[in-house]
C-alpha cells in the first residue's frame, strides 16, 4: 500500500487519459507532490491488452462502470448501455484504439467563441508533443512522445473493396485523417504497440511509477470536494473502508470524464440550484451549466449480408477458426485478435451544403445485434455511420447525494430535427456505397435496418431502431464565458479557486471524430499552463 500523506500539491481525480498524462507531466518536477486517484481497479485484465478484447471489456463490471442511459424518446424509448472505463487508463483501456484528432475547424470554432489559445494552430503542437508516430516526425506528427500510433496489422479484402466503393460514391481515398481535414476514406491508425493495446496507463504512468513524488491509488472513490468559502481545498474520499480528507496545497484537478466530473461537482454542492436542492445537497456554488450540454456521437449500424468473401463471423464460428486466430496472435501479434473494433474509416458530407465532412464511418468485417452479444451466424459487414456535429443536447444529473448511485444520463439523441435529417441522409449514402460496383461481387443484402424502409418517416424510424452510442460523451463542464459555461479558457471553474477540470467534459462542442486523443490534448494544454 502506498504511503498516503495528508496533503499534496496537486490532487488529480480520475486516472483516465487526461489524469494519466497530467500525473506524468506534473510529477516531472521533483519538488511537486502529486496524488492520482482512480475509483476503479488496475488495468491487469488480459482482455484489456489484446485488441479484440474490447468485446469482453465493454459491459464487464470488472472493466466498465456499466452505466445506462435513461429511456430515450428519440430511440423508441430504448435505454442504452453507456460504457466508461473502470480501470487505470480509463476508457482508453476499453475503447476502439482509434487515433483521431478531429478537424481544424473544431478548434478554431472554440477559439472564435472566446476561448483564447484553443485554435488549431495552438493545439496542433500539443497533439504532436505527446505523439509517438510510427512514421516519425513530420509537419503534423511527432515521435518523441508517449502516445504510440501505428498502422493496423490486418487487412481484409472486403474492406479494401469497400474503400473502392466509397471512392465510387465520391469519398476520396486518403492516407492520413489527422492533418486538419479528415474527409476521405482510409484505414484507421491505432493506439497499439506491436499488436497490443497502448492505453494511457502504459503510455504515461508505467514509465514514471517509481517517482517518489507521485502516489497512485486505485479503489479510491472521491465522495465530495472540500470547500472553504469559494475555494476548493481538497477531497473527501473512501479508500480501503476508510473515509479520508486529503488537502491540496495548490489545486484539485478533475479528470473523471464527461459523466464523473459533473456528478462530483454536483455532489459537492456545485451546480444547478434546483437539482441540488431536490437531492438535499447544500448549494455551495450555483453554476447552472454543470451537467448540461451533453453531446455524443450516435452511430447507425447498418448491417449487410454478403457472400463469397471472408468475414470474422465465419472465422470465429468454429473451434478451428478460433484456434487459427489464437495461433496467429501468439506467433506475431497479428490476425483478427489484433483488430481494433473498426479497421476502415471514412469521413464524408451528408449533403453538398456541408462545409466539411459531417459523417464518420466505422466499417467492420463482422456483425452482431449489439455489443456483448455473439456474432451473427452469417457472413456480413457493418457500416456504422455517425453524425459528427449533432445538434441534440442532453444532460448528466446525480440521482441522489449517494456517490454509489450512478448518475442519470439523458443524451436526448435525435431530439433536434436537423439530426433526424442527417440520419436519413447517412442511411441513403450508405446504401449508395453498398450498391457500388466494387461490392457487387459480394451481393450485399441489407439486413439492418431493412431495404424496404425508404420514406423520410421510415428512415427516421430506422435511425431510432438501430442508433446506439459510439461512446464519445463530452461537453458537460463546457469551456466558455456565457452563463452556462463551467470553466474558462484556462480550465478554472468559474467563481471558484483551487479547482480545474481537464477532460472531455470541457469541450464546448464535440470534435469531429473519436474523442480519446483530443482529451489527451486537453490535459497537455493544462500541463503547459501549470508548468510554464
Amino acid at each position: 500500500m502506498p504511503k498516503l500523506l495528508s496533503e499534496y500539491d496537486y490532487i488529480i481525480v480520475g486516472a483516465g487519459p487526461a489524469g494519466c498524462l497530467l500525473a506524468n507531466r506534473l510529477s516531472a518536477d521533483p519538488a511537486v507532490s502529486v496524488l492520482l486517484l482512480e475509483a476503479g481497479g488496475r488495468d491487469n485484465h488480459l482482455w484489456i491488452h489484446i485488441p479484440v478484447g474490447y468485446l469482453f471489456c465493454i459491459g464487464n463490471p470488472r472493466t466498465d462502470w456499466c452505466y445506462k442511459t435513461e429511456p430515450e424518446p428519440g430511440l423508441n424509448g430504448r435505454s442504452l448501455g453507456y460504457p466508461r472505463g473502470k480501470v487505470l487508463g480509463g476508457s482508453s483501456s476499453i475503447n476502439g484504439m482509434i487515433y483521431m484528432r478531429g478537424q481544424a475547424s473544431d478548434y478554431d470554432a472554440w477559439a472564435a467563441a472566446g476561448n483564447t489559445g484553443w485554435a488549431w494552430k495552438d493545439v496542433l503542437p500539443l497533439f504532436i508533443k505527446s505523439e509517438n508516430h510510427h512514421g516519425g516526425a513530420s509537419e503534423y506528427h511527432g515521435h518523441q512522445g508517449e502516445w504510440r500510433v501505428e498502422t493496423q496489422r490486418l487487412h481484409w479484402l472486403l474492406l479494401d473493396d469497400f474503400r473502392q466503393a466509397a471512392a465510387q460514391a465520391g469519398i476520396p481515398t486518403v492516407d492520413d485523417f489527422n492533418t486538419g481535414d479528415n474527409e476521405g476514406c482510409s484505414y484507421f491508425q491505432v493506439n497499439q504497440k506491436r499488436g497490443v493495446r497502448w492505453n494511457a496507463s502504459k503510455a504515461f504512468l508505467a514509465p514514471i511509477r517509481k517517482r517518489s513524488n507521485l502516489t497512485v491509488l486505485t479503489g479510491a472513490e472521491v465522495q465530495t470536494l472540500n470547500l472553504q468559502e469559494r475555494s476548493v481545498t481538497g477531497v473527501c474520499l473512501r479508500y480501503q473502508g476508510e473515509v479520508l480528507d486529503i488537502a491540496a496545497r495548490r489545486e484539485v484537478i478533475l479528470c473523471a470524464g464527461a459523466i464523473g466530473s459533473p456528478a462530483l461537482l454536483q455532489r459537492s454542492g456545485i451546480g444547478p440550484r434546483e437539482l441540488l436542492e431536490s437531492h438535499g445537497v447544500p448549494v455551495r456554488h450555483e453554476l447552472t451549466g454543470v451537467g448540461e450540454n451533453l453531446q455524443d456521437h450516435l452511430q447507425l449500424r447498418l448491417v449487410y449480408r454478403v457472400s463469397g468473401v471472408e468475414t470474422l463471423n465465419q472465422m470465429a464460428s468454429t473451434l478451428m477458426g478460433k484456434a487459427r486466430m489464437a495461433w496467429r496472435y501468439a506467433l506475431d501479434r497479428s490476425g483478427p485478435l489484433a483488430m481494433a473494433p473498426s479497421q476502415l474509416g471514412a469521413f464524408a458530407k451528408s449533403d453538398p451544403s456541408q462545409t466539411s465532412a459531417n459523417l464518420q464511418y466505422h466499417v467492420q468485417p463482422l456483425s452482431l445485434e449489439r455489443f456483448g452479444e455473439p456474432l451473427h451466424a452469417f457472413p456480413a459487414f457493418t457500416a456504422s455511420v455517425c453524425n459528427l456535429r449533432p445538434k441534440s443536447r442532453g444532460r448528466v444529473q446525480i440521482a441522489s447525494d449517494d456517490p454509489r448511485q450512478p448518475p442519470l444520463i439523458q443524451p436526448n439523441y435525435l431530439s433536434h430535427p436537423e439530426d433526424l435529417a442527417v440520419a436519413a441522409d447517412a442511411i441513403r449514402l450508405t446504401r449508395r456505397i453498398a450498391a457500388s460496383s466494387a461490392l457487387a461481387q459480394y451481393q450485399p443484402e441489407e439486413y439492418l435496418p431493412g431495404a424496404n424502409l425508404t420514406s423520410e418517416a421510415d428512415l427516421a424510424q430506422a435511425a431510432a431502431q438501430i442508433g446506439t452510442t459510439i461512446f464519445h460523451p463530452v461537453g458537460t463542464c463546457a469551456m466558455g464565458q456565457g452563463p452556462d459555461a463551467v470553466v474558462d479558457e484556462q480550465l478554472r471553474v468559474h467563481g471558484l479557486s483551487g479547482i480545474r477540470v481537464a477532460d472531455a467534459s470541457i469541450m464546448p462542442s464535440i470534435t469531429s471524430g473519436n474523442t480519446c486523443s483530443p482529451t489527451l490534448m486537453i490535459a497537455e494544454k493544462l500541463a503547459s499552463l501549470l508548468t510554464p
